[in-house]
């Protein structure tokens, strides 16, 4: 069936040649004619001529079609499959081109491994020594209890945040050390709810949890990281109310009262890099979280959605039993 399909490109690719043939036949037919040669003699070299024809047509159209399937094959597989032994000078001189480009494309690969790495081993250095100064000046401002501290203290925490959120995202490409157990979900949501517990009392959010009573199956410091992220993000955009955390069938529900998502920017809000309008309200927004979010979501096999409405609020779901996980 797909050689079938090839009819047409072959009749295209091999246009000059038909048109020779055509030009051939009709001078041949021409001189029959003007000599006055006998019609039977004529008819019976015509379709000798045109047996012969469509036998070494077949042959080639075969050959061909056999040669851009071993083309294809090479697409698929350009840097493990060998190349086949060459049938003539043309394919000959085109390995070897092939064969250049492969050894050119294997050391570009190995070197942008090696900076990769080179540059993953230094910002993961520089990110936990930067660390330390962080939780000096934490401990600093832990022994000031001034209106002026506590702002400091909740601006130190962002930037901690920021540092910790370039180590997931390093992180991300290689989350080859996530281990599935059976984790109770009430101590990983307070454990999240705690650890942002100065940002809601300095910006008055109350925070509304029932506890779930219920055990997931999941890596939990990536679902903490992704429960963590959607605080961020309810904090950020919510100047006054509430956060209400619940878990129904173990789906965790996420919900504020702050500006809402657009409806324009909903199917887009996971994609790397995108703020839609509300990051252009808040300077600060980067795109990142949500879309860090939604990878790590997929790589538990957890689900990640968000429904909202502007000036109502938000309702992030993070469906935790989407497939049947084993424990390791």
């Amino acid at each position: 069936m797909e050689a079938l399909k090839l009819i047409p490109k072959y009749l295209w690719q091999y246009k000059f040649v038909i048109a020779l043939l055509f030009v051939f036949t009709a001078v041949f037919a021409l001189i029959a004619y003007l000599y006055q040669m006998a019609v039977e003699a004529i008819l019976y070299a015509f379709a000798l001529c045109f047996v012969i024809i469509i036998i070494l047509v077949a042959i080639h159209f075969y050959l061909y079609c056999k040669k851009h399937f071993e083309r294809i094959r090479l697409l698929n597989y350009p840097l493990t499959l060998q190349l086949p032994i060459p049938q003539n000078l043309t394919e000959a001189e085109l390995y070897a081109v092939i064969e250049k480009i492969r050894e050119q494309y294997k050391n570009d690969i190995s070197k942008k491994q090696k900076e990769h790495s080179e540059y993953l081993e230094y910002y993961t250095m520089w990110m936990h020594q930067i660390k330390t100064p962080i939780s000096a000046m934490g401990l600093i401002l832990q022994n000031s209890d001034t209106k002026e501290s506590r702002a400091l203290a909740a601006e130190l925490f962002r930037i901690e945040q920021y540092v910790e959120m370039a180590l997931w995202y390093l992180r991300m490409d290689d989350m080859t050390d996530m281990v599935f157990k059976s984790y109770d979900l009430d101590e990983i949501i307070k454990e999240a709810v705690r650890k942002y517990a100065p940002l809601f009392i300095s910006k008055k959010i109350k925070v509304n949890y029932s506890p779930a009573n219920c055990k997931v199956i999941t890596d939990k410091k990536w679902l903490s990281f992704i429960i963590e992220q959607l605080l961020s993000n309810a904090i950020k955009y919510t100047e006054k109310g509430s956060v209400t955390i619940t878990v129904e069938n173990k789906v965790i529900i996420i919900e504020d009262t702050g500006i809402g998502i657009r409806k324009e920017d909903l199917p887009r809000i996971f994609e790397k890099g995108y703020t839609g309008y509300n990051g252009r309200i808040e300077k600060k927004s980067t795109g990142i979280g949500l879309y860090l979010s939604r990878r790590a979501a997929d790589k538990l096999s957890h689900k990640l959605s968000v429904t909202s409405e502007i000036g109502t609020g938000s309702k992030f779901y993070i469906d935790t039993n989407t497939y049947n996980l084993k424990v390791e």
